[in-house]
């Protein structure tokens, strides 16, 4: 979360550190819907991240108070704060319906000491007019499991939205059963959306869709030089961020698992962790979520489907790119064509990175698909398996994976640089844990059950440092069970 605040003025005053602006307010009213937030009569704080707080400007100590829930849950609005849900639209596992926040509302835009703009935004604080019959709620649990995987994934260092928070109810929600009802604090760079522009898009009025690009851009890209077609500078640059976004998921096994177009963030961000999950043995195929039958959103398909929502949002521009419908089309398909190569660009760089190699060979493609090809056939751990690569020894004594191994020590030997330096690069690429789905379940289990969130607190705490090497991290590193039923995610709705 890297936007700086650019031509937006000032910024409210302040409130335990709180510094809210609204520009979102700025634009047409029929992005946004005013909201009134629900009550909870008895709201605690399950989590809080302290340090994400001190990076906003915000005082931990001052969130250590019984008020402090009143405010995380939204009983209690900060001053500056303006509540909203957002509207858009987007295509679900391939379908178009117009949607809208319909069980979050936003409030505001912390300004952080260092000009940082950040969406505040609670998530499960119930209906708003988007809402379509939803009770607008959300329980505990995958509340949590949003805040283990999105911590897991900035510490990996992965562009992604934060949490700040979850607080208890103290309410039901009810679902196939009876829940603890939660609220997420959500921390972004904004919660734009391709959905966002698909919402504009399907408006009769274009003032909306071109007050809209030009506020992204300034938000988002005021970096981006001005080369008269503003439509294509914002297409670009969202290719180029959802590129580099979606290798880097590739890069360490993480299946998102509901792609869907109002999922992607044009700020580059992982937004929405619903039935996301990390692979454990490679395969490509892999698929976590209970409701996608087809392999939609499988791992391997996730550049695939980056692309296809890109086109949405391609498609969303089209009125302003240019006024010969045509041109449009053509402008905004050389632009999507750049997708592949810069996402190619990405996880190639970053899988050289993870085999210790520092230069570029033609054969090195070849040299990386053998070793996942091999991983795939053979069921091996992604994590684990490139985690343990050295090339003073090879991986278990199969005939295939030995006559690899000579040929990635004689590549790493045509570079420069030292086998030290190979190892160390490696050592910041391959992760030692991730959170492993298990260990999550293990842990929600016990604070959704039990309200005990030691595990909880413990998994963060192993995977806000993946790369360090520590004499306890034996447990957190092992794949689940061979006899544990196969790994199903849901949505949390």
């Amino acid at each position: 979360m890297s936007e700086t605040t650019h031509p937006f003025p000032g910024a409210a005053s302040q409130e335990a550190g709180w510094r809210f602006d609204n520009t979102y307010l700025r634009l047409p009213e029929v992005f946004y819907s005013r909201t009134t937030p629900a009550k909870f009569q008895n709201p605690q704080i399950a989590f809080f991240n302290r340090s994400l707080a001190t990076e906003m400007g915000l005082d931990p100590d001052a969130f250590a108070t019984p008020e402090a829930a009143s405010v995380l849950s939204g009983h209690t609005i900060p001053h500056g704060a303006e509540p909203i849900a957002q509207a858009y639209a987007g295509h679900q596992f391939g379908n178009f319906t117009m949607l809208g926040d319909g069980r979050a509302i936003l409030l505001g835009e912390q300004v952080t000491p260092s000009g940082t703009r950040l969406d505040v935004q609670l998530k499960g604080q119930g209906p708003t007019r988007y809402s379509r019959r939803g009770d607008g709620r959300a329980a505990l649990g995958p509340m949590l499991r949003e805040v283990i995987i999105s911590e897991a994934i900035h510490a990996l260092g992965i562009p992604t939205t934060r949490s700040l928070a979850v607080c208890s109810t103290g309410e039901m929600v009810y679902r196939e059963s009876a829940l603890p009802g939660a609220v997420l604090t959500r921390v972004a760079a904004s919660h734009i959306r391709v959905g966002t522009f698909e919402f504009a898009a399907s408006l009769a009025d274009r003032e909306p869709l071109i007050a809209l690009i030009d506020y992204t851009l300034r938000r988002h890209f005021p970096e981006r030089p001005d080369t008269g077609n503003r439509a294509i500078a914002l297409l670009d640059a969202v290719i180029s961020r959802q590129a580099s976004l979606t290798a880097q998921w590739m890069l360490v096994g993480f299946v998102h698992g509901v792609m869907n177009t109002d999922n992607m963030a044009l700020s580059g961000e992982t937004i929405d962790y619903g039935p996301c999950a990390f692979i454990d043995a490679y395969d490509p195929n892999t698929v976590f979520s209970s409701i996608d039958r087809n392999g939609r959103y499988a791992y391997g398909n996730q550049a695939k489907i980056a692309h296809w929502n890109l086109a949405r949002f391609a498609e969303s521009l089209l009125p302003q790119i240019d006024a010969n419908e045509n041109v449009s089309i053509e402008l905004a398909t050389a632009s999507l064509a750049a997708f592949y190569d810069q996402f190619n660009r990405s996880w190639l760089d970053g899988m050289r990175a993870k085999l210790g190699l520092f230069t570029e060979e033609p054969d090195d493609l070849s040299l990386i698909e053998e070793l996942l090809q091999w991983m795939a056939t053979n069921k091996q751990d992604f994590t684990n398996t490139f985690r343990s690569l050295d090339p003073s020894s090879p991986l278990p004594h199969d005939p295939s994976i030995m006559a690899w191994h000579t040929r990635w020590v004689h590549r790493l030997g045509n570079q420069p640089q030292s086998a030290e330096e190979s190892r160390t690069l490696m050592r910041r690429s391959n992760p030692l844990v991730i959170p492993r789905n298990h260990l999550v379940e293990e842990a929600l289990t016990s604070a959704g059950e039990f309200q005990d969130f030691s595990l909880v607190e413990k998994l963060l705490e192993v995977l806000r440092s993946p790369f360090h090497e520590s004499d306890d991290l034996a447990a957190y590193q092992l794949p689940a069970p061979k006899d544990a039923a196969p790994y199903r995610t849901f949505c949390g709705t």
